[in-house]
């Protein structure tokens, strides 16, 4: 066994080099025909140090970036030349990709970067963090209860957005010697804002179906994975009733740890493709699209694990049903909207078309999700979490100008970086 590990290993290594040899070469081909940035014209940069396996995480703020876009210059600098690749594509805002560090100073001085952006908490961040004369702000990638949203890592940024007063209270809880109401600014969800797009199938009077798991973790405390576990039961049970439409969105990252995990996720969109066989009119989604939004406004239950998921679904004020973990040392934090969450076991799964038609019509159910919309999001308001988040960073740009006003003799060239030479390529 541990000499097939070690194959396996080598084996993966070897597909990652040549991944990245491909990555870097078509990069080079295409960089030189792409528009850049003109010189001094990009004020707030969103850095992604990230490989293309996460792009899910920069995606959640396209639409938010492309309105901000209408004000104010913004830019994603990616650190790696496939996930550059892909967003050249698919970003609605300019993306530069500076693959070392000496590009990456060399983007910095030509530029007058005020904010910088990160929306995960990628040990490359660090190599942006140098920069004295900017602010850097933290914007996460979602709104959840995970372990990972109370990290020490918040005190590295000058500033944090975060969604409401349970993300303020759960840093107030975690963090020591923190200043939380210095710097965290609530801004709700400005994603929600634009849930919208088109619809892959056409509506009828099916109950649509939600189920949005994430990945096995790769840990034991951050085993929140339900698809092993639940979702095959869950994605069967409704799949057979003729009277409900599932839509399907695995996380990017299922399987790439567990091989069950890998085998069920292929099983549930086997399954998905066999009942459209079965039905045409049936209209089930598997869904791996690059834009979230639409499923979580369209769906009438939701169906998702401890992440991300189920506040970005909590946003939308409708019914939401979130899976237990198995793991007995998965770490919960029950003392926000976890504790009041429509838990649902894996022995419970097979029920599950009993239980979505319950969550759908408990009026006390409806009560306690309104408070709770509340609480993580403030007023959800169409239109008041993009004023907020804007309102975030006009006050980002006055403390700005505030301190470049009083070091206004430091404004001068900056030194050469002595790993200048790195490249650090996250490919």
């Amino acid at each position: 066994m541990p000499l097939l590990k070690d194959v396996k290993t080598a084996a993966r290594i070897v597909r990652n080099l040549v991944s990245s040899r491909r990555s870097r070469i078509e990069l080079a081909r295409r960089q030189p025909s792409l528009p850049k940035p003109k010189p001094h014209s990009i004020q707030i940069a969103v850095y992604f140090g990230d490989s293309a396996v996460n792009l899910y995480q920069i995606r959640q703020w396209y639409a938010p970036l492309a309105e901000l876009a209408k004000t104010i210059p913004v830019a994603i600098i990616s650190r790696s030349p496939g996930a550059a690749l892909t967003m050249f594509d698919e970003s609605p805002v300019p993306v530069v990709c500076l693959r070392s560090v000496a590009e990456l100073e060399a983007f910095v001085a030509e530029q007058d970067l005020r904010l910088v952006f990160y929306v995960n908490q990628n040990s490359r961040n660090f190599q942006m963090f140098r920069y004295g004369r900017m602010l850097h702000v933290f914007i996460n990638h979602g709104e959840s209860d995970k372990m990972y949203m109370t990290t020490n890592q918040f005190k590295a940024y000058d500033y944090s957005f975060v969604a409401g007063e349970a993300a303020r209270d759960r840093l107030r809880h975690r963090l020591w010697d923190f200043d939380l109401d210095h710097r965290t600014l609530m801004i709700g969800r400005p994603q929600a804002d634009h849930f919208a797009g088109s619809l892959p199938y056409t509506p009828d009077d099916r109950t649509v179906v939600l189920y949005a798991p994430t990945w096995e973790g790769d840990r034991d405390s951050a085993a929140y994975g339900s698809v092993a576990s639940h979702g095959e039961a869950l994605v069967g049970a409704l799949l057979a009733t003729g009277t409900h439409r599932v839509l399907y969105r695995a996380h990017p990252r299922s399987g790439v740890i567990d091989p069950e995990f890998k085998r069920a996720n292929e099983a549930i969109i086997a399954s998905i493709a066999a009942a459209n066989g079965r039905d045409s009119s049936a209209q089930h989604v598997f869904d791996d699209g690059p834009d979230l939004g639409w499923q979580l406004a369209a769906a009438d239950v939701a169906i998702t694990d401890i992440s991300a998921m189920v506040y970005d679904r909590l946003a939308t004020g409708k019914p939401l049903i979130v899976t237990r973990p198995v793991s007995a040392h998965a770490e919960i934090d029950e003392s926000g909207y976890l504790g009041a969450a429509e838990w649902l076991s894996s022995s419970e799964s097979s029920d599950i078309v009993s239980i979505v038609d319950r969550v759908q019509h408990d009026v006390e159910a409806r009560h306690r999700l309104e408070f709770w919309v509340e609480r993580h999001f403030g007023d959800t308001t169409p239109g008041e979490a993009t004023r907020r988040f804007h309102a975030a960073i006009d006050r980002m740009f006055a403390i700005w100008e505030r301190e470049a006003s009083v070091h206004a003799d430091d404004l001068r060239p900056r030194e050469s970086d002595p790993f200048a030479n790195d490249s650090d390529d996250a490919d």
